[in-house]
């Protein structure tokens, strides 16, 4: 591959030079003001609300888990046709 002219550099150097210049205009400037994110107590409760229902849940799941490796979860049998019964119409 050929390149003919390499002094097509002012675009690039244009860009550098504008921020060049935003940077020293901006020196004495004040800092912007930080974002700040307030949550009210009623999310806070729901996010607490949340957090229990979620380690309720992973007990569950421990649960569950622990009685499969024992041996000792039974499907309750109705239930279970209940769930299929609308796959077989």
């Amino acid at each position: 591959m050929k390149i003919n002219d390499v002094s097509r550099t002012g675009a690039i150097n244009h860009y550098r030079k504008n921020n060049d210049n935003n940077a020293a205009n901006n020196v004495g400037k004040k800092d912007k003001v930080k974002e700040e994110v307030k949550i009210s107590p009623e999310a806070k409760e729901l996010l607490d609300a949340q957090a229990a229902a979620n380690a309720s849940r992973g007990q569950l799941v421990q649960g569950l888990k622990q009685s499969v490796d024992n041996g000792t979860y039974h499907v309750p049998t109705p239930d279970l046709a209940d769930k299929l019964l609308p796959y077989l119409k």
